[in-house]
């Protein structure tokens, strides 16, 4: 998600700054948006020329104090509170003042995460939606504090690399698309671990007859199975509505590393 973002930011035009934890980590991110750019030169919808000024707009590092100047800083890490408010610390600490301090969670409540910082008024939800180059919604959150400038500001930053926006008032866990999407799968899971049907055929049901570009099972794959465990978890816990509570084959499969797309195999399997 990390790398998408700097991707669509830099071809946009911004100046990025992309920060990872290890030097491996950011050789991974950058080859794939080399590869991703790639993908959109050899389709003809992107110049060569295009994507090498956005690759050149790409600086990378380790160091998080280079996040200073930013004007936008947008946290892209693990879905696990207790990461994103050690990252919110910091970024308290170092971030210019009027700088808006953006979390890409798809289900952790933003007031949660702006309240370790001094500054929960410049806190805001930007949860893209993966492949980041590909997808065109943006949801914008409001913590309990965010202000209108924050939202405002986050609003302008993410149409203008190419999104269209939709904002969620109440800063509720899930917000509205991982709480839809969760619901869902969670429930065709329940079906296919009840022996009810297959993955193949409740997908093709949610696509033929909802009209889905995707069944729900092909979504978990793609987004990946722990991260939508720990989504409907998160739901779970912070509302106690047993239709989020993850089923026992998801908790197995994550145990097992059948992760989805990612690890070669989930609901479906994958070559390599």
């Amino acid at each position: 998600m990390g790398s998408g973002i700097a991707q669509v930011a830099a071809v946009a035009g911004h100046d990025v700054v992309l920060r990872d934890v290890t030097d491996a980590a950011l050789g991974k991110g950058t080859a794939s948006i080399e590869k991703s750019l790639g993908r959109f030169v050899a389709k003809g919808t992107l110049e060569a020329s295009d994507a090498e000024a956005a690759l050149a707009r790409i600086t990378t590092t380790t160091d998080l104090d280079a996040v200073a100047p930013a004007d936008v800083v947008v946290e892209a890490a693990f879905e696990s509170l207790e990461v994103k408010q050690e990252i919110f610390r910091e970024l308290d600490r170092l971030c210019r003042d009027g700088a808006v301090l953006a979390t890409n969670t798809s289900a952790i409540p933003i007031t949660q995460i702006g309240a370790v910082t001094e500054r929960p008024e410049a806190v805001v939800g930007t949860h893209f939606f993966s492949p980041v180059p590909m997808m065109d919604l943006c949801e914008l959150v409001r913590g309990y504090k965010t202000s209108d400038e924050t939202l405002a500001t986050a609003r302008a930053f993410a149409e203008s690399v190419g999104k269209t926006c939709v904002v969620v008032n109440r800063d509720v866990a899930g917000f509205v698309t991982t709480r839809l999407i969760c619901a869902l799968a969670m429930e065709a899971i329940r079906l296919v671990e009840s022996g009810v049907a297959s993955a193949e055929d409740i997908d093709t049901a949610c696509k033929l007859g909802f009209g889905h570009a995707m069944g729900p099972l092909a979504t978990t794959d793609l987004t990946g199975v722990d991260i939508l465990r720990n989504a409907s978890m998160n739901i779970y816990t912070d509302t106690a509505d047993e239709k989020f509570f993850p089923p026992e084959s998801l908790s197995r499969m994550v145990a097992a590393g059948d992760l989805g797309r990612k690890s070669g195999r989930g609901f479906y399997t994958y070559d390599s």
